[in-house]
């Protein structure tokens, strides 16, 4: 059962996939109708689930599951996965590559390729403060307190230039 994003409770389940391109008005319309299809659809051993999502910053799905009553099971789970690989092929999105990283400039998104990160703190492209995006968290609390991160707060620390005298692999 499809509820508003904003009714799902903070221990609520989500899932973050970040497209590797933005999404076009058109296909964001597209795809909040299969959404909500498919949010009305998803239950767990024929039980029905409150569930939810947003698409956020033209950019980034988050679907949500109120697990209280029943949890998402496997097969509901991949019915999400196959909807987003249709989409994939369909419209050309990839929700699936982990090879480009999201920062958030003003109030739009760039994508950076991962394996430029390393250059791109190092000529001061990105710094320490630049913001991203935490996509492996797994419940709506974490997900509106800790989303948004500094690269300094992230994985990406790796890639910051290490201060001067400091040893060690970047």
């Amino acid at each position: 059962m499809y509820v508003s994003f904003d009714d799902m409770p903070g221990d609520a389940r989500i899932w973050i996939y970040q497209a590797d391109r933005a999404i076009t008005e058109a296909e964001h319309a597209a795809m909040e109708n299969e959404l909500v299809h498919l949010c009305g659809e998803w239950s767990a051993h024929g039980s029905p689930l409150r569930t939810s999502f947003r698409i956020d910053y033209n950019q980034f799905i988050i679907l949500a599951v109120d697990e209280r009553a029943a949890g998402a099971s496997g097969c509901s789970i991949d019915g999400t996965v196959r909807l987003l690989k249709d989409l994939r092929h369909r419209l050309g999105l990839d929700f699936f590559n982990r090879q480009v990283v999201a920062i958030l400039e003003g109030h739009a998104i760039r994508l950076y390729p991962s394996s430029g990160l390393k250059t791109l703190f190092e000529s001061g492209a990105l710094t320490p403060e630049s913001i991203t995006f935490d996509n492996s968290l797994t419940t709506k609390a974490d997900w509106v307190q800790r989303w948004r991160v500094p690269a300094k707060g992230s994985w990406l620390s790796r890639y910051l230039p290490k201060p001067a005298g400091v040893q060690g692999e970047s």
